[in-house]
């Protein structure tokens, strides 16, 4: 993500990590709780404006009246935020070049980035889910070097001028005091280090650019906008960074004989008037491709709606299905034959 990044870009990143750290969804309290801390800082202008002009670390100057710690540690009317973001940087650090942590390291090995496709399915396919393969053209690791960006046998030696750090230190004097900023080293772009020999096939990137066939499975009750991560199977990073994730957002394609809501099906019954006045038994389909009878209670009205237990939707990740509902309508006909007619016309007589 740019330095230029807008809040639009900002918020939809913090939705991204929100929804993947959630301690609902199984993510890990506390780093959920730091990504919301961060996403404060980012998302107001003036402290994001602070930061452009400060940098990581402001020394010096009225320690009351000024940010200390930008990006890492903020303090604000006596109160510090102390940030371990760890690889939150790889989204939000991102924005201004630099790392949050004042203990990061080699920034240029930045995860790669993450994917996201869009999948359609057929309403049949949540019952028991889906298998499928997918074929995906992007960086994937290089087999040569194995990431590494060096030629095979070659040596990867430490930058000179950043020792190995991935970042350099610039100091600025300001009549309000010293500022210090890390920046990316423009000797080795943050890796801290050096291929002796850069591969002949990535030429030193450690990635090359291909198609991967990669088996995806949609589990069961799967629904509309529901999102599938699959770690590690988005973008390679630079000379053997960590992989991005894949991020696949379902579709489920509308049904012709049934409608859904959330784990429940509806299915509209046709009903003749000799059914509904005498009772009688009606076929009605089920979304595994059977049938099965349901009884039509004697003298019931158009619209009645009666429930099939357990015939809905599986839950997803969980036990049990949702339930059919089957809405009888009563067809009333267009055309009778002439003994049909004179049958009614005896019903007539007798008052129905």
């Amino acid at each position: 993500m740019p330095k230029s990044a807008s809040g639009e870009e900002v918020k939809k990143a913090f939705h991204r990590l929100a929804h993947k750290h959630h301690p609902h969804k199984g993510g890990d309290e506390k780093k959920f709780k730091e990504i919301n801390e961060a996403y404060q800082v980012l998302s107001d202008k003036e402290k994001r404006a602070q930061y452009d002009q400060f940098g990581q670390v402001f020394e010096g100057g009225n320690p009351g009246a000024g940010p200390q710690g930008f990006g890492f540690q903020w303090g604000q009317q006596g109160a510090n935020m102390d940030f371990d973001l760890g690889d939150l940087g790889d989204l939000f650090g991102d924005l201004f070049g630099t790392g949050f942590g004042a203990s990061s390291k080699k920034r240029g090995a930045r995860k790669g980035k993450d994917l996201q496709i869009d999948l359609e399915i057929p309403l049949e396919a949540t019952l028991k889910g889906l298998e499928k393969e997918i074929t995906l053209h992007h960086h994937i690791i290089c087999s040569r070097c194995q990431g590494k960006g060096a030629e095979p046998g070659t040596k990867l030696n430490e930058c000179f001028t950043c020792r190995g750090s991935g970042q350099v230190q610039q100091i600025k004097r300001t009549v309000f005091g010293s500022l210090t900023r890390s920046t990316v080293c423009p000797e080795c772009q943050g890796e801290g280090n050096r291929p002796e020999k850069n591969c002949n096939v990535c030429k030193g990137e450690g990635r090359i650019k291909n198609e991967e066939e990669i088996k995806i499975f949609i589990p069961a009750g799967s629904d509309n906008n529901q999102v599938i991560t699959i770690e590690g199977k988005g973008e390679a990073g630079k000379k053997g960074a960590k992989t991005g994730d894949l991020y696949i957002r379902i579709f489920v394609k509308p049904h012709p004989v049934f409608k859904r809501n959330g784990d429940d099906l509806f299915y509209s019954a046709p009903v003749t008037l000799t059914q509904a006045a005498l009772s009688g038994e009606i076929e009605v389909p089920l979304l595994e491709g059977t049938k099965i009878l349901l009884r039509v209670p004697e003298g019931v009205e158009s619209g009645k709606v009666l429930r099939i237990s357990g015939k809905g939707i599986p839950h997803f990740q969980s036990f049990g299905r949702g339930n059919l509902y089957v809405e009888l309508i009563i067809k009333t006909p267009k055309k009778l034959t002439k003994k049909q007619k004179e049958l009614l016309e005896e019903l007539k007589k007798e008052g129905l």
